[in-house]
C-alpha cells in the first residue's frame, strides 16, 4: 500500500524522530563537550558573560499575553524533552551539560517572571492589599534567592574515592581516638556503638575508644530522683566500658553540652585524629580505613561521611511511605554536601566525622557560641584556609527521632543554630572571615535555609485572604500571571529533578517545610534578634509508640491554617455568583488553595503518630544464615533481619522443630550463633519457603556478636544507592493519598505455631477410657492430635457432643501415650491440656493440646527425646 505524497512513510517518520532524538540526546551535548575541552578559563568566563548579556533581552522583552502563553507551552515542552533525554543518558559528563542548560533556562524564566512580577503586579491599592503584597513579594524573593543559592551549590557534584593505604606502612598511620559522647541515652544504645567502634579495622596500637559520659548525677540535689537514676547509669556505663575494653571518661561540669564534652576530651587524649560518633551512630568496620588516608594531605582538617538512619523517621512512618520516598536528610548528604565539597565547603556534621585535633584546637576546639557547633566549627576551619573532605559512603547506622515531637526538637535546634551563625558570623559579608566567594555562598545558603518558615505560611495564606476577605496581594492575578509563573515553577522543578531525582521527590520539600513552618519561623526570628537565646537539647532516641496519637501541640498552628484554607474554598461559589467578572483571579486562587490543602493535609498527618508494629527495626539485608534443626542443616538468606528476629528465604520445604540453632554471617568475617524460635513458615512456591524466626535467650556475648553482624560487618548499606526515581505527577498523587494510607488499620503479621510434622500412632486417655489417635504435629509446647474412631479401645464408650462441649469449655487435662513403646510405657506417657477442638467434615476430630507449664520440668526432656526419634 503506497502512502500519500504529502505524508512520509511510517518508517521515514520514525527515522526523522530518531534523528531529532539523536541530535538532542547525543550530538549536541557531545559537541559542547569537545568544544569546552579546548576552551581555557579566561575564554570560558567571557562565554558566561556573553550568555548573561544574551539572556537580558529574553528576560525583559514584553510580548502579548497569547504570545507569552505560547512561549510558556514551548518552554515547558522543551524542559520535559530535556529531562527525558537526560534520564536516558548514561554519561555523567553529558548529563552535567543537560543540567547546566536546564539551569540557564530555568534562571531566564525565573528572572523573566520576577521582572514581570515587579513591573506589573505589585498591588498598593489600600493598606491591607499593600501589606499582603509586600509579604508575598518578600516570600517570593526569598524562594528565588534559595533557588539561586541551591543552583550554585550543585553546579558540580564532587565524587571521591578513598586513598589507597596499601603502600603506606602502618607505622606512618595516624593515632586515632574514637569519641562516643553521651548524656542520658540508654546504656544498651551506647553499648552497640562502643562494640562496633572497638571492632573498626585499624592498627590495634593506634586506636583507642572513649565513652564521654556527661550524665553527671552531682548536678541534681540529693532528694531529686534523677540523681539516683544518673548514678545507676554512670555505674552501668563504667562496668560496660570495663567489660568491653574501652575507656570511660567523665568531667566535673556540663559546660557547653556536647561541644564542651568533646573539648575536655581533646586535652585528655593523645590521638592525632578523632572520630566523633553520636552514641546511637554504630560505625561499620571500614570507616577508619576509608577516611584516614585523606589526612596525608596536611591541609585537610576533617572528613565527613553521611548520617544514615536504619529506622523510619516520622515522615516515613506516619505517612506510611514504606521506603518509597527518600528520607529527609538524603538531599543534604547525597547532593548538597557533594556540591559543597566541590567548592571546599563541606560541613562538619557533628558525628560520623574524622577530625584533625591540632586544627580543631587551633580554632579553640569545637565552637560553643551556637547550638550547631559542628557547622560553626567547619566555618572557622575553612576561614583559616584548611580543607574539608566529604566522602559519600554510608558507614554509620543511627537512630532517627521516632516521634514527630522529637523530630521537631531536633530541627528547632538546627534552625536556631544556623540562624545564630548567620547573625553572629554573617558569612556572606563579614570581612574577618577568610573565605572564598564560593564558600561564602555555600555557608550563606546553609545558614539562611531554615528561614523558610514564615514564607511557606505566606504561600498558604495569600490565596485564602483573597477568597475570604477580598485582600488581593497580586494585582491583575489571572491567566496572564500564570503564563509567566508556570514556566518559572515547572522549569525549576525540572532542573531540580535532574540533580535531585533519586534523593528528593517533587513536592515533598513543601511537606517538610509546612510541617515545621511555625516552629522554624519562630526560633529563627528569635535567634536573629538575640543569638544568645536557646540551649543545646539532646534528641530523644529509642522511643516506642504503641498506639495512634495526634501531636496537637506541634500541629495546632498548622490546623488553624488548614481550617482557613478549607473555609476559603467554601467561599468560591459566592465569588462566582456575585463577582463573575473576577473569575480568573478566583480560578487561580482556588487552584492555589487546593494545592495548598493537599500539602497541608499531608503535613498534618506527619503529626498523626502510627504505632510501631515491631519491637525492633528490621534491616533489609541479605545475609547468609545456617539453620540446624531436627538433625538437618539448611542454608538460607535473610530477607530482613533485626536484633530480635529475621525473615529467612529457604530453597526447600523444611520440617523443623519449634526452636533451631542459627548462625548469621556478615559481609566479611563476623558471625553470630543464636537460638531461634520459629514463629511462621510460609511456602511461596513449589520449592521456596519464607521462615519467620525470633531470636531468644540471648546473652551479652550473643547480642554483641549480632550487633557486629548487623551494623559493623557491612560492605555497602542498601541505602547507598537509591531504589526509586522521582516521577513528579506520581509523587503528587502519592501525597494526595496520604490520608487513606494513614487511616488504614495497622495489622500485625500473624504468628502461627510451628511444630514438627509427624505421623505417630498414639492414645488419648479421656474420661477413664483410651481412644486411638494419630499425632500429626509435635513441638516442645504442644501437639496436634487427630481422632478417627470415636469409640474407646476396650469399652463401648463413645466421644459424643457432650464430651466435645466439655472439652471446649472446661479445657481439661488429658493423658497421652505417644509413640507407643510396650517395653517402657512411662517413657511415652504425658499429660496435656486441651486448647481447641475442631470437628472435620470427614468425621475426624482434631484436638489442639498444650503441655502445662507445671509439668514442664518433668516432661520437657522426654518431649525433646521424642522429637529426635520421630
Amino acid at each position: 500500500m503506497s502512502s500519500s505524497p504529502h505524508t512520509p512513510p511510517r518508517k521515514s517518520r520514525d527515522r526523522q524522530r530518531l534523528k531529532l532524538s539523536n541530535w538532542l540526546i547525543d550530538i549536541t551535548p557531545r559537541f559542547f563537550d569537545r568544544t569546552l575541552q579546548e576552551v581555557g578559563v579566561k575564554q570560558f568566563k567571557w562565554f558566561i558573560l556573553l550568555l548573561l548579556v544574551f539572556s537580558v533581552p529574553l528576560i525583559i522583552t514584553p510580548i502579548e499575553v497569547w504570545q507569552q502563553g505560547l512561549v510558556a507551552v514551548f518552554l515547558v515542552l522543551l524542559g520535559q524533552q530535556l529531562i527525558h533525554a537526560e534520564f536516558q543518558e548514561s554519561s555523567s559528563e553529558i548529563s552535567h551539560y543537560y543540567h547546566l542548560f536546564m539551569l540557564w533556562l530555568s534562571m531566564v524564566t525565573t528572572l523573566r517572571y520576577l521582572y514581570y512580577r515587579t513591573s506589573y503586579t505589585l498591588n498598593f491599592d489600600g493598606w491591607l492589599n499593600s501589606i499582603a503584597c509586600v509579604f508575598l513579594y518578600a516570600a517570593e524573593l526569598y524562594a528565588i534567592l534559595t533557588l539561586v543559592l541551591a543552583y550554585f551549590q550543585t553546579l558540580k557534584i564532587q565524587e571521591r574515592q578513598p586513598v589507597n593505604l596499601t603502600n603506606i606502612p602502618q607505622q606512618e598511620w595516624f593515632k586515632v581516638d574514637i569519641y562516643i559522647p553521651t548524656y542520658n541515652e540508654d546504656v544498651e544504645i551506647v553499648r552497640k556503638t562502643a562494640v562496633a567502634a572497638l571492632a573498626c579495622d585499624y592498627a590495634p596500637d593506634k586506636k583507642k575508644v572513649y565513652v564521654l559520659d556527661d550524665g553527671r548525677p552531682e548536678k541534681y540535689k540529693e532528694n531529686d530522683p534523677r540523681r539516683e537514676q544518673f548514678s545507676k547509669r554512670r555505674e552501668q556505663l563504667r562496668q560496660m566500658c570495663q567489660e568491653l575494653g574501652c575507656i570511660h571518661m567523665t568531667r566535673d561540669n556540663n559546660d557547653h553540652a556536647k561541644a564542651g564534652n568533646i573539648n575536655t576530651a581533646f586535652y585528655k587524649t593523645d590521638g592525632d585524629l578523632v572520630l566523633i560518633l553520636d552514641c546511637d551512630h554504630i560505625p561499620s568496620r571500614q570507616i577508619l580505613l576509608h577516611t584516614m588516608g585523606f589526612f596525608f594531605d596536611p591541609k585537610v582538617s576533617f572528613v565527613q561521611t553521611p548520617h544514615w538512619f536504619y529506622n523510619p523517621d516520622p515522615f516515613e512512618r506516619n505517612l506510611v511511605t514504606k521506603g518509597r520516598i527518600p528520607a529527609g536528610n538524603e538531599l543534604f548528604y547525597k547532593v548538597l554536601q557533594k556540591g559543597n565539597d566541590f567548592w571546599n565547603a563541606a560541613f562538619f556534621c557533628g558525628s560520623a566525622a574524622l577530625i584533625r585535633k591540632s586544627h580543631a584546637l587551633e580554632v579553640g576546639g569545637i565552637a560553643v557560641e551556637t547550638v550547631t557547633e559542628d557547622c560553626h566549627t567547619a566555618l572557622r576551619l575553612h576561614s583559616l584556609g584548611y580543607k574539608s573532605v566529604y566522602y559519600d559512603k554510608i558507614m554509620v547506622a543511627g537512630l532517627a527521632p521516632e516521634t514527630f515531637s522529637s523530630y521537631v526538637g531536633q530541627q528547632v535546634r538546627w534552625a536556631r543554630g544556623m540562624a545564630q551563625i548567620l547573625r553572629l558570623e554573617n558569612p556572606i559579608f563579614n570581612p574577618k572571615l577568610n573565605l572564598t566567594f564560593a564558600q561564602r555562598i555555600c555557608y550563606f545558603s546553609a545558614t539562611s535555609h531554615f528561614l523558610y518558615g514564615y514564607p511557606r505560611l505566606i504561600y498558604a495564606i495569600a490565596p485564602t485572604l483573597f477568597l475570604l476577605f477580598g485582600v488581593n496581594s497580586v494585582q491583575g492575578l489571572g491567566l496572564e500571571t500564570l503564563a509567566y509563573a508556570l514556566p518559572h515553577i515547572l522549569l525549576s522543578l525540572f532542573t531540580n529533578y535532574i540533580i535531585y531525582k533519586n534523593v528528593r521527590f517533587s513536592f515533598w520539600n513543601e511537606i517538610f517545610e509546612f510541617a515545621m513552618a511555625f516552629q522554624a519561623g519562630w526560633v529563627t526570628m528569635l535567634a536573629l534578634f538575640n543569638p544568645k537565646l536557646g540551649s543545646f537539647n539532646v534528641t530523644d532516641k529509642g522511643t516506642s509508640i504503641t498506639k495512634r496519637t495526634f501531636d496537637w501541640e506541634s500541629m495546632r498552628g498548622l490546623l488553624v491554617v488548614t481550617a482557613l484554607v478549607v473555609s476559603s474554598l467554601l467561599a468560591v461559589p459566592y465569588w462566582l455568583l456575585l463577582h463573575p467578572e473576577d473569575w480568573q483571579a478566583v480560578l487561580v486562587n482556588t487552584m492555589w488553595s487546593i494545592f495548598n490543602l493537599v500539602l497541608l493535609i499531608a503535613a498534618l498527618l506527619v503529626g498523626f503518630e502510627q504505632p510501631q508494629v515491631r519491637t525492633a527495626h528490621r534491616l533489609q539485608r541479605r545475609l547468609p544464615i545456617l539453620i540446624t534443626s531436627n538433625g538437618q542443616t539448611i542454608m538460607g538468606k535473610t530477607v530482613n533481619i533485626s536484633e530480635t528476629g529475621a525473615l529467612i528465604s529457604l530453597e526447600t520445604w523444611p520440617n523443623l522443630l519449634e526452636e533451631a540453632e542459627v548462625e548469621v554471617m556478615g559481609d566479611y568475617t563476623a558471625s553470630a550463633s543464636l537460638i531461634a524460635q520459629i514463629v511462621r513458615v510460609s511456602p511461596i512456591n513449589d520449592t521456596e519457603t519464607l521462615l519467620a524466626v525470633d531470636f531468644v535467650k540471648l546473652n551479652n556475648a550473643q547480642r554483641d556478636a549480632l550487633t557486629l553482624v548487623l551494623y559493623s560487618d557491612v560492605r555497602e548499606w542498601y541505602s547507598q544507592k537509591g531504589q526509586y526515581v522521582d516521577r513528579p505527577f506520581a509523587s503528587l498523587g502519592f501525597l494526595a493519598t496520604s490520608l487513606t494510607r494513614a487511616l488504614r488499620d495497622v495489622k500485625q503479621t500473624s504468628r502461627k505455631k510451628v511444630r514438627k510434622q509427624v505421623n505417630s500412632h498414639s492414645r488419648l486417655y479421656w474420661d477413664g477410657n483410651f481412644f486411638f489417635a494419630v499425632a500429626t504435629e509435635l513441638g516442645t509446647t504442644g501437639l496436634r492430635l487427630e481422632i478417627e474412631d470415636t469409640k474407646a479401645v476396650s469399652s463401648h464408650k463413645m466421644i459424643g457432643q457432650q464430651d466435645l462441649h466439655t472439652m471446649r469449655t472446661v479445657k481439661p487435662l488429658v493423658g497421652l501415650l505417644l509413640n507407643e513403646d510396650e517395653d517402657n510405657l512411662s517413657s511415652n506417657r504425658f499429660v496435656a491440656e486441651i486448647y481447641a477442638v475442631e470437628e472435620q467434615t470427614n468425621g475426624k476430630i482434631t484436638l489442639e493440646l498444650v503441655f502445662p507449664e507445671k509439668f514442664k520440668e518433668r516432661q520437657d526432656t522426654k518431649i525433646k527425646q521424642l522429637l529426635e526419634v520421630l
